[in-house]
């Protein structure tokens, strides 16, 4: 291959490349991928054709090899798979990465056609392309469909153009196998097309939060939840969907731990506010997405529990909770005032007072509306608060 059928091949190499000029600095033309300088520089040049460094241009300074060597060295080992063909269809050179696609090396490819190494029907395709180009007499850049070595097919993309070798016109190529870039997108599609499916028909409320607690993502479920439209939910903050509650600064912690990456999974539970201001308590599990980075960027929070939706009601006293919690377990109102250290009119005085805050009239309308808004733990025995810390699973 002679200087100009390399400079040509290099012109359509997928990677960066310059060449060190006369005073030993570097040049490149600026383009992406790089490529190098037009043909017919001034310089010294090498027998070979490439420019060699003189003597005298850097006073002391090491013989390097001349250009041709250098770009020849680079064409070989460069990533991008390239070949030289003659119009017959025989290949006059091609580089390891080309050779690598058929499972031998270069040497063996030389000298030998397109049908030693292809299937007739692969031949016929890559024959009509080196024709194609030769009665064009220009690049031309395409997507090529071919069959690996182990049967499997494959994918490449690349440029195929005209070069002149010897005197005569020939045919080069340079592309770059896409066929596993092409497969982790397939991958990835069908794992994001699963992902949508299950967050979309599963039920459950949830969404993908930015580590600055904005919604990215969310299922249907999760706006109804917050009787928003889900394109209004998308992009919302998530403090703004959160009720006053003294467990929030817990909340923010747990958070903080999860973002900083001390936890990977958090269980916790908050009180939701919808559209119409309307409450509800819910469990939430928050998983943190993605390990490639010091802090987590995405988080994951599911509802996994949730209360009925009820109109803002009192905030209730540690005593009140507590006397709910007792009362849930089958305590009659002597155990209760013992248990607590209250007198039966103080007890008597707080079961008043909560049936009219709760609107439930008898004892096991109370501890009903207890459960249903969330105020006492669907998931734990003996009864207890749903604001009372839960265990902390991380992973």
């Amino acid at each position: 291959m002679d200087d100009s059928s390399l400079k040509a091949l290099l012109e359509h190499v997928p990677v960066f490349w310059g060449e060190l000029d006369e005073p030993w600095q570097a040049r490149f033309d600026g383009r992406v991928p790089g490529a190098g300088r037009p043909s017919g520089e001034s310089g010294t040049h090498s027998p070979t054709g490439g420019r060699a460094a003189r003597a005298d241009a850097h006073p002391g300074a090491p013989e390097v090899p001349g250009r041709y060597d250098a770009f020849a060295g680079l064409a070989d080992l460069a990533p991008a798979a390239a070949f030289l063909r003659d119009s017959e269809g025989r290949y006059l050179w091609a580089n390891h990465a080309y050779a690598h696609l058929y499972g031998t090396v270069p040497e063996q490819l030389v000298g030998k056609y397109i049908e030693d190494f292809d299937a007739p029907a692969e031949a016929v395709q890559f024959r009509a392309l080196d024709q194609e180009i030769l009665g064009r007499g220009t690049p031309v850049r395409h997507t090529l469909d071919y069959r690996r070595p182990d049967g499997t097919p494959g994918q490449a993309v690349g440029h195929r153009f005209p070069v002149r070798e010897d005197e005569r016109t020939c045919i080069a190529g340079i592309y770059v196998d896409i066929t596993d870039q092409l497969r982790t997108r397939v991958q990835w599609q069908e794992a994001e097309d699963n992902l949508q499916a299950l967050r979309d028909h599963s039920g459950l409320p949830c969404a993908l939060l930015s580590a600055n607690g904005r919604v990215v993502q969310a299922s249907a479920a999760a706006a109804e939840v917050f009787q928003l439209g889900l394109p209004e939910l998308v992009g919302r903050r998530a403090h703004t969907l959160l009720a006053p509650d003294p467990g929030l600064d817990r909340l923010h912690r747990r958070w903080n731990g999860l973002i900083a990456r001390r936890t990977r999974r958090v269980e916790t539970s908050a009180v939701l506010v919808d559209a119409e201001g309307r409450q509800r308590r819910a469990q939430l599990h928050l998983t943190t997405v993605g390990h490639s980075t010091a802090r987590a960027r995405h988080v994951w929070a599911v509802v996994t529990h949730q209360s009925l939706a009820h109109e803002t009601h009192p905030s209730l006293t540690a005593a009140q909770i507590r006397i709910l919690s007792l009362l849930a377990a089958g305590s009659s109102n002597g155990d209760i005032a013992t248990s607590l250290k209250l007198s039966r009119q103080t007890v008597d005085y707080h079961l008043s007072r909560l049936r009219d805050l709760l609107g439930a009239a008898t004892r096991p309308a109370l501890v009903a509306r207890a459960y249903v808004l969330g105020i006492l733990s669907p998931r734990a025995w003996p009864p207890r608060s749903a604001t009372a810390t839960h265990p902390l699973s991380t992973a």
